[in-house]
């Protein structure tokens, strides 16, 4: 059997973006190229120089450490600049707003949809098939909700979220009691989790009590890209209708893809929801889960509009 040619393009992709490739000379050396035949094939094959990508996507992972508690020295550090100043006009530069002001998304534009893929610190090509816009939209929404909600929840003393303050909210009459931000947001992943499983054919996912809502995002974190591939998948090859056997369920059941990320969508929704309405007497408002809001802000958007919905 004959191996697989390499992906040359990924290549040169891991070249720009290795941690310790700083400069295009690093960069074209790590690739086994020339300086100038580098920086021509990459701008070729991804649409944007060398030294502009790794600038770019550089700027993405900080805007991302940013929000998930790093100082501003630090995450622009790990970005390569070698003052907060320095990296605070960079930012500002890029974003619109200093990073003290950034809002919930790290993505900058780009045409060539090469970003920054957290949790770990991997870049990757994000859809290499062009998807259903809305489907990515309410994909997208659902993640980024989520991850809001956990992050607010984290900044809170952990005695406060996790008492009861409203009873029987479990949608499910084989869900456990969600009656805390904890519990709805644990069953928001743990749902994820359990469907992958099941698309998948794999054994049944063991429950996970987490400790600290730290713990919470980082788990969310690894599921949702998992999810956000399957899903894309079944999107690109058009495979809605499909169906598979459940052999979790006792009988065995069939579902329809569609059905099932329909179920998964909205029952996300619901308990994102429970849990805002939990978490807004703490501060957290209310308007912030609105997809036109999401969308508007993701895009960079502000409009008087939006105070009023």
């Amino acid at each position: 059997m004959t191996e697989p040619a390499p992906d040359r393009l990924r290549q040169l992709l891991d070249a720009v973006l290795d941690e310790e490739h700083r400069t295009l000379d690093e960069m074209a050396g790590a690739a086994h190229s020339s300086r100038f035949h580098f920086a021509r094939t990459v701008s070729e094959q991804a649409g944007e120089a060398p030294a502009a990508m790794r600038r770019r996507v550089m700027l993405e992972r900080a805007a991302w450490r940013l929000r998930n508690g790093a100082g501003v020295l630090e995450a622009g550090l790990e970005a390569g600049y070698e003052s907060a100043e320095g990296f605070s006009r960079a930012f500002a530069r890029a974003y619109g707003v200093p990073p003290s002001e950034l809002g919930e998304a790290h993505w900058l534009p780009s045409t060539n949809g090469i970003h920054f893929h957290p949790p770990s610190a991997l870049w990757v090509t994000d859809q290499p098939v062009r998807v259903n816009p809305m489907v990515e939209q309410m994909l997208l929404h659902d993640v980024a909700d989520t991850s809001a909600l956990i992050r607010f929840a984290a900044s809170l003393p952990a005695d406060e979220v996790e008492r009861v303050i409203v009873p029987n909210t479990d949608p499910h009459e084989w869900s456990p009691p969600e009656a805390s931000a904890m519990t709805t947001l644990v069953q928001i992943v743990r749902a994820k989790r359990v469907w992958l499983a099941a698309i998948e054919g794999d054994v049944t996912p063991e429950p996970f009590p987490f400790g600290s809502f730290a713990e919470l995002a980082r788990e969310h974190d690894a599921v949702a890209e998992r999810w956000l591939s399957r899903v894309r998948a079944i999107d690109a090859r058009g495979g809605w209708d499909d169906r598979f056997i459940d052999a979790l369920c006792e009988p065995p059941e069939s579902f329809q893809l569609s059905s099932v990320v329909a179920h998964v969508l909205h029952y996300s929704a619901y308990r994102r929801e429970v849990a805002r309405s939990l978490l807004s007497e703490f501060g957290l408002s209310r308007a912030g889960g609105d997809p036109i809001l999401w969308v508007r802000e993701r895009r960079g958007e502000r409009s008087a509009a939006s105070e009023h919905l």
